[in-house]
């Protein structure tokens, strides 16, 4: 019978890992996640930046906007909004509709019921493009609500009213010179960006060319519903 043989064991150095090279991998990696991040923000914001390109830049001569453009555009703050019950509304939950935005007390004279009116027919008046639209009214004060302010939260589709401090509606919103921030209608695209004041007494066909034309350009990125 043939003896076993011992069993013999040779250790090998291993070279230890070098640590500038096992850096510089981390680096490359992180620089590599970094780009890619940047790469799906810039896909996601390149459908509203075309959209808007087109509208402000690439026009027809000779084009005037009946309202005014908000050259760079405001994004919405983060305001104290309640609903009438006391319930609280983040910001966030105010985006992702175009917005026509009113603001004032809860008594309405004239003039307001005036906004009412401009508010639901520019709505009404885009046609199969106003499911894309909410109307929104900012109460700046604790009051009992008026009637027609009322009536307008019954009607269907119907305005949403919150309460907002007014200091802080003004320092996002702002009317033109010589005007109140009560006296304007605003809108307000779906990622909560306030882009267009509408000139005081606004006439509802002449406004609503304006916003049609945001809505044509920004209907490959914004569809109907929240």
């Amino acid at each position: 019978m043939t003896k076993p043989e011992p069993l013999s064991f040779t250790v090998h150095n291993v070279a230890p890992p070098d640590v500038a090279d096992t850096a510089q991998a981390a680096q490359r990696r992180t620089r590599g996640g970094r780009l890619k991040m940047l790469l799906v923000l810039l896909a996601c914001a390149a459908p509203v930046l075309v959209s808007y390109f087109m509208y402000y830049v690439v026009r027809p001569d000779g084009r005037t906007n009946y309202s005014s453009l908000i050259q760079p555009t405001r994004s919405l703050p983060a305001m104290t909004m309640t609903r009438l019950d006391g319930s609280v509304v983040t910001p966030a939950r105010l985006r992702g509709q175009w917005l026509v935005v009113a603001v004032g007390p809860a008594a309405c004279d004239t003039a307001c019921e005036q906004r009412l009116f401009t508010q639901r027919q520019l709505r009404e008046m885009l046609g199969r493009e106003r499911d894309r639209v909410d109307k929104i009214w900012l109460l700046t004060d604790d009051r009992a609500l008026a009637p027609s302010l009322r009536e307008a939260m019954a009607a269907q589709p119907a305005m949403q009213v919150l309460r907002a401090p007014r200091e802080q509606v003004a320092a996002w919103l702002q009317p033109e010179a010589g005007r109140a921030l009560e006296e304007h209608l605003y809108v307000v695209d779906p990622m909560g960006e306030w882009m267009m004041r509408l000139p005081v007494n606004a006439e509802p066909a002449r406004a609503k060319s304006d916003l049609s034309r945001l809505l044509r350009a920004s209907s490959f990125w914004d569809q109907p519903g929240r």
